[in-house]
């Protein structure tokens, strides 16, 4: 009756021995994920006993990158992407040429070719965007401006390998590989017209996204809610980013990730978006644990013994060259260590494009087998140790923080945002308030601020918003709230008020800290996410706490009392 169970074989035992790993990793403090990746090990081929479907568990994984990518598109909006763009699009371009040098020269010093090192360079250079998310969810920094910068960055590495993936073919011939049937006849125009062709589709994809899929997606979602089958919703959410997905490679050449990550966007326009992630959720957690999974399958652990001396200096590419270039090209764009220490983590890993490339690189005939092993190999260590890079900010972020001489070489004095314009007129900086954070709690507040004609000064880590406030004639610093030079700026030594619109309890507790030693008679307002939050800043006396949930409870309650108060006075 049942002739093939490979399906769920491979399934069960996935699922299964991720369980047990995951549960054994977190009890020895480690990240569950490293528990997938031992587990995908086990049932692989390169180690004895039960070997799962790999070419399965390979589709499975793809399902997996398609849900996380459709769940970043549900909270990454497409005023988070443009907002980002002026460090995003530089840096992730920068960051793939430097990088992709490195792993160039260290393929041409091992005796590969010019095309093999470009592929090798070209795999080391992208990060996984699901491993990143998967570290910015359990930080809880997937909404902040740090991590938006950082899901930016990889967005647009994304977009860059899509180019190279359709024109590597293209390349393979001048590049010393086979040339595939399709391109034997081709020339340097045929190059230029398969560039034309390529970026034509990605922008017939998107615009068709944002014209018609902004529209008629939430249009569908809302339809099928009214319905009331709870059933019948969760399957509209996972059919849209599968298959928005789908379409979007088959008929315009754009990965799976990329289309289910603009599926989430613009699913992200109805006002259903909250609900539609929450029922994806479970789908999305399972899929993600088969994606590490399927990845530890495909390692070998025998090219650690044949190759030790490759494969250190493939990880140090990866874990440490990468970084250190990505935190240059932040300072230098102007963005703070600390964004800079957070980009630098994010991108100390490889994924699922890097495997890609290293396919077709060898399908091409450009890069040798042993390529393709160091970069799997690669691409397990960093992840596993991803979880460790990012433990190491917090002391980073200490060591910037305590020793001021190190400190200083990353400040940045000649920044004009981080400092306030000598012609602000001396009167608006004298009991004045200052807001920092101009989010959508932020905005409101500064807007009745300014109706009211009350002198604020706005401080935000986001440079591109503040360059916008200065010319609406706003004052404001670009900077975090939490770094002492920053409210300096903002002159809280003769502010009336301090209004801290972040929810980040713990650069909280650093601004009121700073603003009370300054300014001791100072009143503070601060917005907090949670009970335990509110207990903890009530505790030190941190000022006024507004807890969002508990606001809007009371406005509701008012609301309430007042319409029922006023029904009872009508005459029945």
């Amino acid at each position: 009756m049942h002739h093939n169970l490979s399906l769920i074989t491979t399934i069960a035992a996935a699922l299964g021995t991720g369980l047990l790993f995951g549960y054994i990793a977190v009890r020895m403090k480690l990240p569950a994920l490293v528990g997938y990746l031992a587990a995908g090990i086990i049932i692989g081929p390169a180690t004895p006993g039960f070997v799962a479907d790999t070419a399965l568990a390979s589709q499975l994984a793809e399902i997996g990158v398609m849900l996380m990518m459709f769940g970043v598109g549900l909270h990454f909006s497409l005023d988070d992407l443009w907002a980002v763009r002026k460090i995003a699009l530089p840096g992730a371009i920068l960051q793939i040429v430097f990088a992709t040098a490195l792993g160039m020269g260290l393929a041409v010093y091992w005796g590969w070719s010019i095309g093999g090192g470009l592929v090798f360079g070209l795999a080391l250079s992208v990060a996984s965007t699901v491993v990143l998310l998967r570290a910015l969810e359990e930080r809880s920094i997937l909404d902040s401006l740090n991590g938006r910068i950082a899901v930016g960055w990889l967005v647009v590495e994304d977009l860059v390998t899509v180019l190279v993936l359709v024109l590597l073919p293209a390349l393979a011939g001048p590049l010393g590989g086979a040339v595939p049937a399709a391109a034997q006849h081709g020339s340097n125009a045929s190059l230029w017209t398969t560039l034309a062709i390529t970026l034509g589709q990605v922008a017939a994809f998107i615009a068709l996204m944002l014209v018609v899929g902004r529209k008629l997606f939430p249009w569908i979602l809302w339809q099928v809610a009214r319905t009331g089958s709870r059933e019948l919703f969760t399957l509209c959410v996972i059919a849209a980013a599968v298959g928005i997905a789908y379409a979007s490679t088959h008929y315009f050449g754009v990965s799976f990730a990329l289309g289910a990550f603009f599926a989430g966007m613009v699913l992200r326009e109805s006002a259903l978006a909250h609900r539609a992630a929450e029922e994806s959720l479970p789908l999305r957690d399972a899929f993600a644990v088969l994606f590490f999974v399927s990845v530890g399958m495909l390692f070998d652990p025998a090219i650690i013994l044949q190759q030790p001396v490759k494969l250190l200096a493939v990880v140090f590419i990866i874990v440490f060259g990468k970084s250190i270039v990505a935190f240059l090209l932040v300072l230098l764009l102007r963005y703070p260590a600390k964004s800079a220490l957070l980009i630098s983590a994010s991108l100390a890993q490889i994924g699922e494009f890097s495997f890609i490339l290293a396919a077709l690189g060898l399908s091409l005939g450009l890069m040798p087998l042993e390529g393709q092993s160091l970069i799997l190999a690669g691409a397990i260590i960093s992840i596993a140790l991803n979880p460790l890079v990012f433990h190491t900010l917090t002391p980073l972020e200490r060591l910037l923080g305590l020793n001021s001489k190190l400190a200083a070489r990353f400040e940045r004095t000649t920044d004009p945002l981080a400092m306030l314009p000598m012609s602000v007129p001396p009167e608006q900086l004298s009991g004045h308030v200052v807001l920092v954070g101009y989010g959508r709690v932020g905005r409101r507040i500064a807007d009745a601020l300014e109706a009211q004609g009350i002198a604020v000064v706005v401080a935000e880590q986001n440079r591109e918003l503040v360059d916008a406030l200065r010319q609406r004639g706003i004052h404001a610093v670009a900077g975090n709230g939490g770094e002492t030079s920053v409210l300096i700026q903002a002159h809280v030594a003769r502010a009336a008020m301090l209004v801290i619109a972040t929810p980040d309890t713990f650069e909280v507790r650093a601004m009121i800290e700073t603003a009370r030693t300054l300014n001791p008679h100072i009143q503070t307002v601060v917005r907090t996410h949670s009970d335990s939050d509110s207990e903890l800043l009530r505790s030190e006396r941190a000022g006024e706490i507004f807890m969002g949930e508990q606001e809007l409870a009371k406005g509701m309650s008012a609301h309430v009392l007042a319409q029922y108060a006023q029904k009872q006075q009508r005459p029945h």
